[in-house]
Formats: C-alpha cells, structure tokens, sequence
C-alpha cells in the first residue's frame, strides 16, 4: 500500500494529504462533504473558517450517529437476510473510516485559543 499525496481545497484553502491509492477516491469524497458543510456553516453566518469546520463537523458527526443508531436498531431486529447483513457492515465500516478522516481533518484546522494555521 503506497503513499501518494493529493491536493483538495477546504474551506478555499489548498491544503496537501497522504493517502494510499486506493483510499483516495473516499477521501476526496470526504473532503467534498467536508468542504460543502463548511460552506453552509459560512454561508449561515459563521464568519470564521474555525468556527465553521466545528459546526460541520458537529453535523456530520451528528449524521454518523443516527446511522449507527440506525444501524444499531437493524442490528438489534435481527435482521435475518445475509445481503442486508453484509450492507450494514459495509455501512458501519463506511462510518468508521469517515470517523478516522473528519477525525484527521479537524487536527489540520486551528481552534481558539492555540492557533495554528491549516497546513497547505
């Protein structure tokens, strides 16, 4: 698995990351619904980038949940079909992964009170 790095704009910021080939195309995926909630965030009011990426990620990490509630309540029915089984599993791994990336972005992003400028 080798590493390659590639350019996305967050927040009409061009920053650099390391990814493998083959996580690239769900990590330009996140970075798109990363970069779009920001965009709402700032286009509601929020005039900081910072203030921004904490209101995205806060919806996004509020969307997680109620996948893996629903998840969880698909889990606890019992669900008896070997497909459904095998896309639920798809989806809780599909949630862990973007878990790890808004987990990895947010470590790029500077918060109040420690300053520290979004690598490009």
């Amino acid at each position: 698995m080798s590493q390659q790095r590639i350019e996305v704009t967050l927040a009409g910021q061009k920053i650099t990351l390391a990814t493998s080939t083959e996580h690239e195309p769900l990590l330009r995926a996140a970075c798109t619904l990363v970069d779009e909630q920001i965009q709402l965030a700032i286009n509601g009011g929020n005039r900081s980038i910072e203030r921004a990426s904490m209101m995205a990620a806060l919806k996004i990490a509020g969307d997680l949940i109620k996948l893996q509630t629903a998840s969880q309540l698909a889990s606890a029915q019992s669900i008896s079909s070997n497909s459904n089984s095998e896309e639920i599993t798809r989806l809780q791994n599909e949630i862990y992964a973007l878990e790890d990336q808004v987990d990895a972005l947010m470590q790029t992003l500077s918060l109040p009170g420690s300053p520290r400028p979004i690598v490009p």
